[in-house]
């Protein structure tokens, strides 16, 4: 009640004039609004310094932004549409008109209109059935790309809909019915996940070429509801693929049987030892497992069976010995089929992903530094200054991305040194910038392979694609629905990163007459090989 001090008492008030009291309501007004501003402060204060969850309204720093170059400069004249050249072909039609008599012709004048046609087709097909000699029956088969009793662009139509068009499964079937479709919600749930074998196939391949060729990948994760249950889609990509896989952990030991991209293997090699000796597990242990004449085990029972016989499973030690030789065990699958040979990981810090070459996002170090908690001027001026530094040296960075040099390298790397070594005196501060300080060699991966990103930018904006499912259709229910799901979200992002039509690579898988010829994606992502 101190800010209230100067009111004047009740009985005073009623020999006031109106214009002194509107004043005074005014004035009240904005005293009111400073105390429910100071106690929403108060409130979120307690709750941090309680462990409670405060209000996360923290908006993003906007580095990779802040440091892009200026465009130049355009005229204010507006860009013209350009010419429209559809994808189809044009047929002419003449449009006639009534003209008064001793008119003269002067040609035509062209004015394109595209359209849509969206109808229902129904065929009966007589098929043609035959006895031979020998009592056998011969039926004319079906048309290429039929599937039961529905057509190849319906087939098409559907999933286009359903995966890239983010429509739901209620809203769908009430699409296909108002055309004149005779369909069941059974029918369309076997549309959407039945007979894909062959794309659920193709999609791991798109995976197998991208963890062979690219010289760097992006990962990240996402929650993902499955069987009533919470789980976990894990993206991996780049520039030029992407690929979801959902399970129910996101363990490390997940990410790495990801990273086989669909082997079943166990393999002891250089890369599974040195994985373990990294890891800490004893050099007894590494020595037990490389006397064993066996290297490659076929799958995991082979593999826990071969543990089991060297003692490993009774050894009740921390760190757990199965874990960190099942890991290394892994790892040597993975680079055993030449995957991830001298290529990148890039990711967001997050524990699971730090395997092999990693790399760190730029973008989520500086979020640190952005989110800090100052608590007077001194702390914010620091954080203020330490944060135009961190944005700064991000500038140069991606100025060497354009042109890398070996001086450039030994002054970026002494920059860093004496940014994130620095003492500001705000103790929390200090502390987070020796902790960035100790990831180094992930953050400045670039100034080696100047070709990989800054920031884990591109896997967010393609796990966007399956955040957007989860929040229309939860969840799925059958291990069938989950793989198609995710296998056409692959398929799809992938499609649009290389510049091809979805409605094409349907139409080519499925058999659609006149459709346009789509190799298997994997040949383009191979395609896309820088020469060494």
């Amino acid at each position: 009640m101190d800010s209230l001090h100067h009111v004047r008492p009740l009985s005073t008030l009623s020999v006031l004039k109106r214009p002194e009291l509107e004043a005074l309501l005014i004035e009240l007004y904005g005293e009111v609004a400073k105390l429910k501003e100071s106690v929403a402060d108060l409130r979120e204060e307690n709750a941090r310094l309680k462990g409670l969850k405060g209000r996360p309204n923290i908006k993003p720093s906007g580095m990779d932004k802040g440091t892009a170059p200026a465009k130049p400069g355009k005229d204010n004249k507006r860009p013209g549409r350009g010419k429209v050249t559809p994808r189809v072909q044009v047929e002419d039609e003449v449009i006639r008109v009534e003209i008064p008599p001793g008119s003269i012709f002067k040609g035509h004048e062209p004015f394109l209109v595209q359209d849509l046609v969206i109808s229902a087709k129904a065929t009966c097909y007589l098929r043609e059935r035959w006895i031979t000699p020998d009592g056998r029956t011969i039926l004319a088969p079906l048309p290429e790309g039929t599937l039961g009793h529905f057509g190849p662009e319906l087939r098409r139509f559907v999933l286009v809909q359903y995966h890239q068009g983010q429509s739901t499964m209620p809203r769908l079937l009430a699409l296909l019915r108002s055309v004149g479709v005779s369909i069941s919600k059974r029918q369309l749930v076997r549309l959407l996940n039945e007979n894909h074998e062959a794309l659920i196939a193709e999609a791991q391949d798109v995976l197998r070429a991208g963890l062979e060729t690219s010289p760097w990948v992006s990962v990240d994760d996402t929650g993902a509801r499955h069987a009533g249950k919470n789980g976990f889609c894990t993206q991996i990509g780049n520039e030029w693929f992407t690929w979801f896989r959902t399970r129910s952990s996101k363990s490390r030991m997940n990410f790495l049987d990801l990273l086989r991209a669909g082997h079943t293997d166990y393999v002891l090699n250089d890369a599974a030892y040195g994985y373990m000796r990294e890891h800490g597990l004893p050099a007894s242990s590494i020595a037990l497992l490389a006397a064993g004449p066996q290297t490659r085990f076929a799958d995991q029972a082979a593999w826990l069976s071969h543990l089991d016989r060297l003692g490993f499973t009774a050894l009740k030690v921390t760190p757990n010995p199965v874990q960190l030789a099942t890991e290394g065990a892994l790892w040597g699958s993975v680079q055993a089929h030449e995957f991830l040979c001298d290529a990148v990981i890039l990711s967001d810090d997050a524990g699971q992903f730090n395997v092999g070459r990693h790399a760190l996002c730029w973008v989520h170090a500086e979020r640190l530094v952005h989110k800090l908690d100052t608590f007077n001027d001194e702390h914010r001026a620091a954080q203020t200054r330490v944060r135009g530094l961190i944005w700064d040296f991000y500038a140069d960075l991606k100025g060497y991305q354009l042109k890398p040099t070996k001086r450039r390298v030994r002054e970026l790397r002494s920059r860093f040194d004496r940014i994130f070594l620095r003492r500001t005196g705000f103790v929390t501060l200090d502390r987070l910038l020796a902790r960035l300080h100790a990831n180094k060699a992930e953050l400045l991966m670039v100034l080696e392979q100047p070709e990989i990103p800054l920031h884990t930018n591109g896997s967010e904006n393609d796990i966007r694609c399956h955040v957007t499912r989860r929040k229309i259709s939860a969840g799925t229910r059958s291990e069938v629905g989950r793989d198609c799901r995710d296998a056409f979200l692959s398929l799809t992002k992938t499609c649009d990163k290389l510049g091809v039509a979805v409605w094409d690579f349907l139409g080519s898988r499925f058999k659609v007459m006149g459709a346009v010829i789509i190799e298997p994606l994997d040949h383009y992502v191979r395609a896309r090989r820088r020469p060494a």
